[in-house]
């Protein structure tokens, strides 16, 4: 049922569609749809509920888009959704302009203070042959429902309603909230360093599909690529190769924070990793007091993991780490920071525990909330931090009895650079092979036994051991980080395989219009697209 807020806002909408029609003396034009019916087969993640009216609303020329005034961030929402529509339709939609002559439809973004938007990121979509009013408590919960206003614009103008190219979409009413409050995807930049740029255009796809979080693996045995002003040479030495002995490269504190800056615009929270005590070669070869390994560290080139540690008894690491965990803190204003903690081979079990202990208090000090891979949960740490199930079963139930939260990232079904099968270009397997339907095909909800209350959310990890360009990544991701968001955003009972497929053939336009070089799963009947790669521009 409609709340007074909403009744309001439609009152709103109402006065601005009759005064901008009464200022030039015309009368509203009427446009006879086909029927057309809301369905979900080019919504990814699927919306909890969706009920169709069987009509459509033009989007066109004389589209307009209003705001709830005084609603932080709420403007930013509508401008970024005019940006969008103009990439896919060459639309130019005004927002929050007083008048608009000729104005006949209306999308009104609206702050909403109803008890039935369950949650911050929950949305309600009303769509009539006048308006689109999307209803959200927050501005996050805003720009979710606006990439299914996205999705359900269709790719090509109707071009025999009216005069003008109109675009129509479905009207009914969506009702929508994610089921995990922590959906994320993690990039491995330190096997591999991946550009400002390509980190963004990933950042837009997973924006797209209603992703929160992106993870960054900012450092290796292979690379350091975050700029640490008080020890220079973590980059200047630690930085200057990857897998395969090619330049490497870091981000400076700069480029680090426009990276934070544009994922804080797509509500996307960026975590930042630094893997430690093991994992930490390219530390080590920069100050070399720190390795605890008993060899002469070098820059290393190849893939092997489990050879490097940090000398978790020195006092001075935990001043080094201070800073590192201070400089980092200081310009990552969401509420994590992931100290790795897996694959420390050569770390000694008592060694390892005592590290974890004294790492956490660290993070907390700098504000932070502590993630480590599942391994950490053999350390006495706090119910406050929060593991990353990836191998150890053990390990993460070990964490759910201390009272933590956890992370579900299980390389058998999660990994992205897990191969998809024999053939595949790029990719491991050392996990297993995930075809595009084993990606889709298990239950978060109820795997090896984590308590679902324990769960905070899921994660896709990218390592980036086979992959060095922007294509070889999404190759690897997509699609099956498609299939991911909506295992993180869509309730169990609302999954089914046969009709995600369908879902996911659909995306193809969209996916071809970004330049993506997804893998053309032969699982997947491909919807045909009218764009090359060497057409698109960037939406």
């Amino acid at each position: 049922m409609r709340n007074s807020t909403f009744t309001k806002s439609l009152l709103v909408i109402l006065t601005i569609i009759a005064f901008s029609s009464c200022t030039e003396h015309k009368k509203k034009r009427v446009i006879n749809f086909p029927k057309t019916d809301l369905a979900a087969e080019n919504m990814i993640p699927k919306p909890l509920k969706v009920i169709p009216t069987n009509t459509g609303f033009a989007l066109d020329e004389f589209t307009a888009i209003y705001t709830s005034e005084n609603a932080v961030g709420f403007e930013d929402v509508g401008k970024f959704l005019a940006k969008k529509i103009k990439a896919k339709t060459d639309l130019d939609l005004q927002v929050n302009v007083a008048e608009i002559p000729n104005m006949e439809t209306v999308i009104y973004i609206n702050q909403s203070e109803s008890t039935d938007l369950d949650g911050p990121e929950a949305y309600q979509l009303y769509i009539t042959q006048d308006s689109i009013i999307l209803n959200s408590n927050t501005a996050a919960g805003a720009f979710r429902g606006i990439q299914t206003i996205r999705q359900i614009i269709p790719e090509t103008s109707n071009d025999t309603l009216t005069t003008n190219p109109v675009w129509a979409i479905p009207t009914g009413k969506i009702m929508d909230n994610p089921q995990f409050e922590y959906r994320g995807s993690m990039l491995d930049v330190a096997r591999h360093f991946f550009s400002v740029e390509d980190v963004k255009k990933y950042i837009d796809l997973l924006a797209y599909y209603k992703y929160n979080v992106l993870h960054l693996h900012l450092t290796d045995d292979q690379g350091w690529r975050i700029e640490i002003k008080s020890w220079p040479l973590l980059t200047e030495v630690g930085g200057s190769t990857e897998v395969g002995g090619e330049a490497g490269g870091f981000y400076t504190q700069e480029e680090y924070k426009d990276i934070v800056a544009y994922a804080a615009e797509r509500h996307i929270t960026i975590v930042p990793e630094v893997d430690m005590p093991g994992h930490t070669n390219a530390a080590s070869v920069s100050y070399p007091v720190f390795n605890g390994n008993g060899i002469k560290p070098e820059l290393y080139e190849g893939t092997e993991v489990g050879k490097s540690t940090f000398a978790t008894r020195k006092d001075t690491l935990y001043s080094f780490l201070d800073d590192v965990i201070r400089e980092i803190s200081a310009i990552t204003p969401g509420p994590y920071f992931h100290i790795g903690g897996d694959e420390s081979h050569v770390t000694k079990k008592a060694d390892y525990i005592y590290f974890v202990e004294k790492v956490e208090k660290i993070v907390q000090k700098h504000g932070k909330r502590m993630i480590g891979w599942d391994e950490i949960g053999q350390a006495d740490i706090d119910s406050t931090s929060i593991s990353q199930f990836w191998a150890g079963k053990k390990n993460a139930l070990d964490a759910v009895a201390k009272g933590m939260k956890i992370i579900m990232s299980p390389a058998k079904k999660a990994y992205l650079d897990m191969q998809y099968d024999t053939l595949s270009k790029h990719g491991l397997h050392w996990a297993a092979y995930i075809p595009t339907d084993t990606a889709y095909v298990w239950t978060p909800e109820e795997y090896e036994g984590i308590p679902m209350e324990n769960i905070l959310g899921i994660e896709a990890p990218l390592w980036s051991e086979t992959i060095s360009d922007i294509g070889e990544l999404e190759y690897l991701a997509f699609p099956r980080a498609i299939g991911y968001s909506e295992l993180s955003w869509t309730t169990q009972e609302n999954r089914d395989w046969e009709n995600y497929k369908v879902r996911l053939a659909n995306q193809a336009p969209f996916l071809d219009r970004m330049n993506v070089k997804y893998y053309p799963s032969p699982l997947i009947d491909w919807k045909k697209s009218k764009y090359s790669y060497k057409e698109i521009e960037k939406d």
